[in-house]
């Protein structure tokens, strides 16, 4: 299988979300919120540092759910807008 590179704007999301996870960790332990969330701590590694900028649905539900976010607002947060 052939993957599809991602575009500039994919991955600026994907390290959107990794920023908003993390601020949402507020110090709060990778290893506690992961098993939370029912994720690996390398997975959500990986997805707060950008190197897995798009993660799948119900992993990112998981976690909002663990960290008290609503998903309207990592919606609202992550997408990508241009500027004009």
């Amino acid at each position: 299988m052939v993957r599809v590179p991602l575009t500039p704007e994919e991955r600026e999301r994907g390290e959107r979300l990794g920023r908003l996870l993390r601020e949402a960790r507020a110090g709060r332990s990778m290893v506690d919120i992961a098993a939370v969330a029912g994720i690996s701590a390398e997975t959500l590694r990986k997805i707060e540092t950008g190197r897995a900028p798009t993660p799948a649905f119900f992993t990112v539900a998981a976690l909002a759910r663990a960290l008290g976010l609503s998903m309207d607002d990592l919606v609202v947060r992550c997408t990508w807008a241009p500027t004009p």
